[in-house]
C-alpha cells in the first residue's frame, strides 16, 4: 500500500491561534504550517434533525459524479433519501453552510466510530454543490469538524475516499494527514491535539456567529417573501382594475 506524506514547516503544535495548528503530526511528519484562514470567516452551523429535509435536498441536488465521489458509488435518489433519513443526530454531528436564500450549499458529516473501531476516532465526509465550488468550503468544513472532534475528546479523524477524489484527499493532506492509497480507494488519518480552553471558546464563538448569521438570513428571507407577496397582490389588483374598465 503506497503511503503519501507531505513535509511542511515545523510550527508550535500547542498553538490555538490558527486551525491549521490543531493537528498533531503523524510519525515522520511535521505539523502543518499556519496560513489557513480562520473558520470564523465562513459561518458554519451545526445541524439538527429539523434540518433533515434540507440535508436531503442538498444531497439530491448533487450531480451524478459528485454523488459517486461522496458515497463511493453511484447513489440514486432513493439511496440518498435513505441515507438522510438514517442520520443519527444524537450520535454524530452534521455541519452546514447556508447561502442567503437558505439553500444548504455545503455540508459535512462527522460520524463517530462504532462497531468495534476505536472509540476515540471519527470519520469525516463532505459535499459541496457545484455552484459553490472554488470558495474553500470543503476545507472550512474540515477545520470546523476537526475543532469539534478535538473538543469532544477525539484523538484521530479519518477519511475514506475514492483515490480519484483528489479534492478531498488534498484537503486532508494540507491539514497534515497521512494518506494511504490502495488501488481505487484511499484512507487519510489525522491526529488531533487535546482540547484546551481556547479551542472550546473558539468553537463556542464560531457556533454563536453561525446561529446569528442563520437567524438574520431567515428574517431577510421572510421579509423578501412577504414583500414579494405584497407586490404580487398589488399587481393582481391593478390588473383586475384595468380589466374592469374595459
Amino acid at each position: 500500500m503506497q503511503r503519501m506524506t507531505e513535509t511542511k514547516e515545523r510550527v508550535n503544535p500547542l498553538s490555538d491561534r490558527d486551525p491549521a495548528l490543531w493537528y498533531l503530526p503523524m510519525e515522520g511528519e511535521t505539523a502543518p504550517s499556519a496560513g489557513r484562514a480562520s473558520p470564523l470567516t465562513v459561518p458554519i452551523r451545526s445541524l439538527g434533525a429539523n434540518h433533515r429535509v434540507r440535508i436531503a435536498q442538498h444531497l439530491l441536488a448533487l450531480e451524478p459524479h459528485d454523488r459517486y465521489l461522496r458515497f463511493g458509488f453511484s447513489a440514486n435518489d432513493a439511496q440518498i433519501q435513505r441515507y438522510a433519513d438514517s442520520l443519527d443526530f444524537e450520535r454524530d454531528d452534521i455541519f452546514g453552510i447556508y447561502n442567503r436564500r437558505l439553500d444548504l450549499i455545503a455540508m459535512a458529516h462527522l460520524a463517530f466510530c462504532a462497531d468495534g473501531k476505536p472509540s476515540d476516532c471519527a470519520e469525516f465526509g463532505v459535499s459541496v454543490l457545484k455552484s459553490a465550488r472554488g470558495r474553500g468550503y470543503g476545507g472550512r468544513l474540515f477545520d470546523r469538524a476537526a475543532m469539534h472532534a478535538r473538543n469532544a475528546g477525539i484523538g484521530r479523524m479519518f477519511i475514506h475516499a475514492l483515490s480519484e477524489n483528489t479534492t478531498m484527499l488534498r484537503i486532508a493532506s494540507k491539514a497534515g494527514a497521512t494518506v494511504e492509497r490502495d488501488g481505487s480507494e484511499s484512507e487519510a488519518h489525522l491526529l488531533l491535539l487535546p482540547a484546551t480552553f481556547d479551542s472550546r471558546l473558539t468553537e463556542l464563538l464560531a457556533e454563536q456567529l453561525a446561529l446569528t448569521d442563520y437567524r438574520i438570513k431567515v428574517q431577510v428571507k421572510q421579509f423578501r417573501d412577504a414583500l414579494g407577496g405584497m407586490m404580487a397582490h398589488r399587481s393582481a389588483v391593478s390588473d383586475a382594475q384595468r380589466s374592469s374598465r374595459k
